[in-house]
């Protein structure tokens, strides 16, 4: 298989993967609180539907940037799934990407004029003031094995075991970065429903279609990654079974737990960051 075929591929499975572990989500959510839910197929026919639908653009609108924004977005969770499953390359890249990320989506929110993208706008730089901290368990992980190529910490869990067991605070961390990307989390302040839909609220027909098909691939890559780094090397089964685990795990937390307001995310986090990083360099001076 050539590599551009390769990569179609992967990107594919990113986005049908994701959007069903959304519609996942969503449909855990509804049995814990006592509501029968929409169909697990539901953010994807939400996803497609948006490509036949009117496209229409707010008078208050930055044009073109406005268009642009949300084509890179998609773009850039592309540029993951190049760097992760792909070439399975540094995890600094992935890490550049995900700070690309947090500034795309805070000007996809600034561009449309809206007040409520405004706000989200400004919840996303809150939200990466608290979420890079988090980042930290690149250093943690590099510690660990020397290295932060996806191939090489793969090969040292092969030989070693797996990194869950021995930076467990790491992974912590790395998880909590996880659940502050669902929809429906307690940190998920840039898309709060005080807000309506965020940074997304004056996007509508292929653009809204161009944000779903990104958040779908993003929520696979960080579950990717994930499972990669901290359990090692896994078969198709293996990762299709920590994706669902994983995600009916955050559904769980979700349905139980309010969304946080914009000063008490930040906080939590940021006191997640700190136990882990703490804690994790302990553990390794004594171990």
């Amino acid at each position: 298989m050539n590599l551009m075929a390769n990569i179609l591929l992967n990107v594919l499975i990113a986005f049908l993967i994701g959007s069903l572990l959304f519609g996942l989500q969503r449909k855990v959510m509804a049995r814990i609180q006592s509501r029968p839910g929409p169909p697990i197929i539901q953010h994807l026919l939400h996803t497609l539907k948006f490509f036949i639908k009117e496209s229409s653009f707010p008078y208050t609108a930055a044009m073109p940037f406005y268009i642009a924004i949300a084509s890179m977005l998609c773009a850039i969770w592309v540029s993951a799934v190049i760097v992760g499953p792909v070439i399975e390359g540094s995890l600094l890249l992935f890490f550049g990407i995900y700070a690309l990320q947090k500034i795309v989506e805070h000007n996809a929110g600034s561009s449309s004029g809206s007040p409520y993208g405004k706000l989200s706008c400004v919840r996303a730089v809150f939200s990466a003031a608290a979420e890079v901290p988090l980042f930290a368990v690149l250093v943690i992980i590099y510690l660990q094995t020397q290295t932060m190529v996806i191939s090489d910490i793969i090969n040292y869990q092969a030989v070693n075991g797996p990194l869950i067991f021995t930076i467990p605070l790491a992974a912590l961390m790395f998880f909590v970065l996880i659940l502050s990307k669902s929809p429906y989390s307690p940190f998920a302040i840039t898309k709060g429903k005080d807000i309506v839909s965020g940074y997304e609220t004056e996007h509508f027909g292929v653009l809204r279609g161009y944000l779903m098909i990104s958040e779908s691939i993003a929520w696979y890559m960080l579950l990717w990654v994930f499972l990669t780094v901290f359990i090692g090397p896994l078969g198709i089964l293996g990762y299709l079974v920590g994706m669902v685990a994983i995600s009916v795990l955050i559904a769980f937390i979700n349905s139980i737990t309010p969304l946080l307001n914009p000063n008490h995310s930040i906080m939590a986090q940021i006191t997640f960051a700190f136990i882990g990083i703490v804690g994790s360099l302990v553990l390794m001076m004594v171990m």
